[in-house]
Parts: structure tokens; C-alpha cells; sequence
């Protein structure tokens, strides 16, 4: 079994997924399918007639294959913001990311109501370098209408070989006019760790993204830092999960292991309750226990909040920044068989250890810190959140949460949640008067 959350470029936000062969499971589900299958049988009889006077009375022959997909398409997509039908070529691609390595522009995109709307832009990727925001909508790809397309025709055509450009339409909350901006492609190289000793006694970590890359990748920043600062002179380590929209479940499960000595990470919870996963912590904390501060905001989605809420929950780390984004739920693929492409079906809520559902509420900071926004994009830089979406699955219980900032300042010096987070480190009080207390909710282990 295989859990992914979200693919880069062309996947929908955070996209929790599962990669499993299903069918029908003991008596309690024949039961359950024999009770309903007068009514079942009944509407597909209707798809079957409609199919059939498609196929006769049309003003064009129709392609079957294409009338199917349509249909499957249809009906998968009216579940939810994040269940989809993959034929064979979308299958295939999706596998291919993954790996952390891709061609394209190097943005995390989603479908809302008809228009792509960027997740966020992939760090020193073509989409960066060239402006796209973090919740800007792409009307437009070289002229051409994305108001009718699917996510993957919108996400095939933004790709093409490299060094040829595209041109998309962009709308941009506060902006009085489209904006078009032009972009070469390139292979986009996914390096989801970076990190740096900042002052001499910080490690400074940025996770991008959670592909097949990250965990090793973290490992060997932790190693370099250590190596590079004496034991005693460490202060601690700044985790940076910004505008990170997610990935892999198994390396949330592993990087959250970096930190953790034991107990869960978390866990999914479907319709029935012998559904119930729980994922656990293994390996040890590869930082002995040093302070862990992780920053998080508007665009941290997924398997972001989920390394987020099991530190949070273990009292193992400090989250400073603005609320995560809310994408709480998983998807599960199931292939379809050689050629027929795959589902990406919901199937759970994902819950931290603590038992919060992090589906439509996002993780709360314990210390929330606003950036300056610059004049000429406030109002632009605010993500709506997992809540916004049309049709998305409900919290579990308690309140849907919406809307948090997510812009972070280019320049270092302009941080002030990278700043906030250094001077926690260096036992300097940091906006006291907005720190929330720790969930009082015991934690297993």
C-alpha cells in the first residue's frame, strides 16, 4: 500500500492518495451491496438508455471511449473537490512526478469553479522566477479558454518541451486587469530540502515539497548542521513548511520521525470504524531533543499539516506563522487495470495523534505572526483555504476555519516569521500576547 498526498504540477491541492488493489470485502460488504442493488441496477438501466440515444441521435458520431470517460469523469468529480478519474497518459504522469523530477512550469495547481487556481509556485522553478502567487487563477493557457477543461488538459497543455514558451492568463484578487505572463518551459528538478547555519548556532531547514527525495534529503541536513554546529553551541532548528502543498504520506510519516522518539504520527479514519489506520513514529529523533520551531501558513497543505500537527500534538515542536491551509482528507488510488488509468477516490479524514481532524480547519499557530504585505499586492496574498472550495468534504466536527495569509517576503531580512522563530531560539519573548496554549488532550505513545 502506497500514500501519496498531492502531486506536483497538475495535481489537485494536496491530494492525500493511496495506492492499493480493492474489491469486495467479506459478508458485512455483500450485504450491504445486495440491499442496494435494485436501485443501483435501476440508474444504471438510465445511463444505459442515455448512452445508447447519445450514440444513435447525436449530430456527430461520438467516440464510445470518449463518451465513458466523460461519464466517469462526471460522476467521480461531483463527489468532491479531490476525487478524480486518471485515464491510462494521466496515470502514467502522475507516477512520473512523484520521482521529484519533471518537465513543465514548477506550480502546485487545482481546479475551482472552472479556472486552474495555483496552489503555490514551486521555489526557483520558471513559474517563480516569473511572478505566479500563490492563489492567482489561470483563465487562460496561450489563448485558449481553460473554462471548460479538465484539470488534466489544462495541466497537458501548460507542459510542452523545454525552452519553448507559454503564455498564461492570469486573475489576481485586487487586480483591475487579467495579467499575461510568459513563461519557458523546463525540466523541473524538485529539490524538496535546502537548508543553512543562520547566525552560527541555527539550523535553518526548508522543505518544498514531500517526494521520494525528502527524507534523505532532511537527514542530510541534519547531519551537515550537527557537523557544522558543536552540540552545545546548537540552539535549535527552524523547520520552514510554507507554501510546502504537500506529497508522499510515507515521508510525512518518516520526516516527522526525524524529530520524535515514538508514538503516532497519525492516523485516517474512513466510514466504518475497522477502516482505522494509525501511522507511528520509527527511527528516533536525529536531533536529540534539540528545540524545533516549525513555521507554517496559508499554503502548507496536507502532508505539511500533518508533520505539523504530530509535533505540535507530541509538544515537540513550537509552530509560529498563520493557519494551514485545511486539506484534511484521503484520496485513494485504485488502479483500473492495464490501459483503463486509475480513481483517486476519498475514502478517510486524516486526524492528528491528539484526535483533531485537520479536514476544513487547517493547524493553528502557537504563535501567530503577520507579514508586511507590500501596497501593491494586499488583498492578493490570502489563501481561502480547503472551507472555501465548492463542494468540499465537511469537518469532522467542531467549526470550518477559511482564509490565511500566505505571502512570504523574498528577502530574509523582510521575515518576520523567520525572524520570530530565530529569536525563540535565542529565548527572546516573540508576540506573547497571541501564543495559544498547548491542546491539553492526552497524546499516545
Amino acid at each position: 500500500m502506497r500514500k501519496t498526498l498531492l502531486f506536483p504540477l497538475g495535481a489537485l491541492t494536496g491530494a492525500c492518495l493511496t495506492l492499493m488493489m480493492t474489491g469486495p470485502q467479506g459478508g458485512h460488504w455483500a450485504a450491504r451491496a445486495a440491499a442496494t442493488a435494485d436501485d443501483a441496477y435501476s440508474q444504471l438501466n438510465l445511463f444505459g438508455e442515455v448512452f445508447e440515444r447519445v450514440k444513435a441521435s447525436y449530430v456527430e458520431k461520438p467516440d464510445n471511449a470518449k463518451l465513458v470517460e466523460g461519464a466517469i469523469t462526471g460522476m467521480v468529480t461531483s463527489l468532491d473537490p479531490h476525487s478524480r478519474y486518471m485515464n491510462d497518459k494521466a496515470w502514467t504522469e502522475m507516477q512520473e512526478t512523484t520521482s521529484g523530477e519533471f518537465g513543465g512550469l514548477g506550480i502546485e495547481v487545482t481546479m475551482e469553479e472552472g479556472l486552474v487556481k495555483v496552489v503555490s509556485p514551486i521555489d526557483d522553478t520558471p513559474a517563480s522566477k516569473a511572478g505566479i502567487l500563490s492563489g492567482d487563477l489561470i483563465s487562460k493557457i496561450d489563448g485558449e479558454a481553460v473554462q471548460g477543461m479538465t484539470l488534466e488538459q489544462a495541466v497537458n497543455k501548460m507542459k510542452g518541451p523545454v525552452d519553448t514558451k507559454t503564455k498564461l492568463t492570469i486573475v489576481r484578487k485586487g487586480a483591475d486587469m487579467p495579467l499575461d505572463i510568459s513563461i519557458t518551459r523546463e525540466i523541473i528538478h524538485v529539490r524538496p530540502v535546502r537548508f543553512h547555519v543562520e547566525n552560527g548556532d541555527i539550523g535553518y531547514i526548508r522543505v518544498t515539497s514531500f517526494n521520494e527525495q525528502t527524507t534523505d534529503g532532511l537527514k542530510k541536513a541534519i547531519a551537515s548542521i550537527s557537523k557544522e554546529i558543536p552540540p552545545e553551541k546548537l540552539a535549535g532548528y527552524v523547520m520552514d513548511l510554507r507554501n510546502n502543498p504537500g506529497g508522499l504520506l510515507d515521508q510525512a510519516v518518516s520526516v516527522s520521525s526525524a524529530f520524535l522518539q515514538r508514538g503516532e504520527v497519525v492516523s485516517t479514519r474512513g466510514r466504518n470504524p475497522e477502516e482505522t489506520q494509525r501511522f507511528t513514529a520509527h527511527g528516533g529523533d536525529l536531533t536529540k531533543g534539540k528545540p524545533l520551531i516549525v513555521l507554517i501558513n496559508g499554503g502548507s497543505a496536507s502532508a505539511s499539516e500533518i508533520v505539523a500537527g504530530a509535533l505540535h500534538d507530541h509538544k515537540r515542536a513550537t509552530l509560529i506563522g498563520t493557519r494551514s491551509f485545511g486539506k484534511g482528507s484521503v484520496q485513494t488510488i485504485i488502479p483500473l487495470g492495464a490501459g483503463n488509468g486509475a480513481l483517486a477516490l476519498t475514502t478517510a479524514r486524516y486526524y492528528t495523534p491528539s484526535g483533531r481532524s485537520i479536514q476544513a480547519q487547517g493547524i493553528a499557530p502557537d504563535i501567530e505572526i503577520l507579514q508586511e504585505v507590500p501596497a501593491e499586492l494586499k488583498g492578493r496574498v490570502d489563501t481561502m483555504g480547503e472551507a472555501s472550495m465548492r463542494g468540499h468534504l465537511s469537518a469532522a466536527d467542531g467549526t470550518e476555519q477559511t482564509g490565511s495569509q500566505s505571502y512570504v517576503p523574498p528577502e530574509e531580512k523582510d521575515d518576520k516569521a523567520l525572524h520570530a522563530a530565530f529569536d525563540f531560539l535565542h529565548g527572546v519573548t516573540v508576540n506573547a500576547a497571541a501564543a495559544k496554549p498547548a491542546p491539553k488532550t492526552a497524546v499516545p505513545n
